[in-house]
């Protein structure tokens, strides 16, 4: 008798009572494919473990680590699918030599992830934590004091583009603001559509009104805005990062906020997380602060879920799914091994 295909699915997705809490069809959607199975990890770990992941054609991923330890001893594992658009908490070469495919959904996040940045660059230009504090004080009579500032004519600029930073800057198009970007490997004509000019990253930094980080984290990117660059920023200019915290340096940003260098930030993501309840930034009030969740709707999860079953039933019949991260993997002999094997055993 042929098994089914075995999946299994990080506890991140589960609450404490063991209740899937992602909104929308994901565990339905699992139901509904023929020859399936599913499991629920038995507990969180910060870094994945061999015995975790032990059994399963494939694994459903999102907070945890993955190292070369992780995969160590294991021959059945085929694909691990990644809600979202980053893995940088996963091991790529190593998952690659294991003959191990990695999936992301970015376009799942592309229109939600654009939104965050409007929602930020509107929030903070409204000042619209403050007046909620206003009146919620009673202090009515100093709305006057809290005046916002106007988008029209401002500059909207961003550290990499993408497909999110092109979703946001269509976005923001009604608004009327000057667009410009940094991002080294994105040529002009890829943007021409929602106007923005290509730029240095000085020159980015040094006329920006908004300033938004998109770009993703990687060995180049970390603390790429650090103490000089900030210290280039308008003094009136909003920071905004909704990408990767370390792609900011946080202690240099706390320093900004608290000395003036830059106006304020709205930040999505953080250096360390959770965030630590010592973190001066807490107790900022020009800064907005969401805890990387901000994207997180029903139609985000929803759409991941589509896309993430859809790669599943893709590998079942054989065919190589869209959104491939290592594609090099295709030529493994490991992998082709063991997408024999699987086929022979659920076929």
């Amino acid at each position: 008798m042929k098994r089914k295909a075995r999946i299994g699915l990080m506890r991140d997705y589960f609450d404490e009572k063991k209740k899937f809490w992602v909104p929308g069809s994901g565990l339905k959607l699992l139901d509904a494919m023929p020859n399936v199975e599913y499991q629920m990890f038995p507990e969180f770990k910060k870094e994945t473990t061999p015995d975790q992941i032990a059994g399963f054609d494939m694994v459903v991923s999102f907070r945890q680590l993955w190292t070369r330890q992780s995969l160590v001893g294991n021959d059945q594992l085929i694909s691990i699918h990644r809600g979202g658009v980053g893995y940088e908490r996963l091991d790529v070469p190593a998952l690659t030599d294991a003959g191990i495919m990695l999936f992301i959904t970015p376009d799942s996040v592309r229109r939600p992830m654009g939104v965050v940045y409007l929602t930020f660059i509107l929030a903070l230009n409204m000042r619209l934590l403050t007046k909620d504090k206003l009146i919620r004080e009673g202090r009515w009579a100093e709305q006057s004091h809290y005046q916002g500032w106007g988008l029209l004519g401002r500059t909207l600029g961003a550290v990499g583009v993408g497909n999110i930073g092109h979703e946001m800057f269509k976005l923001a198009l009604p608004l009327g603001m000057k667009h410009i970007a940094y991002d080294p490997y994105l040529k002009l004509e890829a943007v021409a559509d929602v106007g923005v000019q290509m730029v240095d990253l000085k020159t980015v930094l040094k006329e920006s009104d908004m300033l938004c980080v998109i770009c993703p984290l990687n060995e180049e990117t970390r603390h790429l805005i650090g103490e000089k660059e900030l210290k280039t920023m308008k003094k009136s200019a909003f920071l905004i990062n909704a990408a990767r915290g370390p792609i900011v340096d946080e202690a240099a940003l706390i320093r900004a906020l608290n000395e003036g260098w830059i106006r304020g930030a709205g930040l999505d993501v953080f250096e360390q997380e959770p965030i630590q309840k010592d973190n001066p930034l807490l107790k900022m009030d020009n800064v907005i602060l969401t805890p990387h969740a901000l994207a997180q709707t029903d139609q985000t999860f929803s759409y991941m879920w589509e896309v993430i079953v859809g790669q599943m039933s893709a590998l079942m019949r054989g065919e190589t799914p869209f959104k491939l991260v290592n594609t090099e993997v295709r030529d493994s002999p490991i992998l082709k091994k063991k997408l024999k094997k699987f086929k022979e055993d659920i076929s």
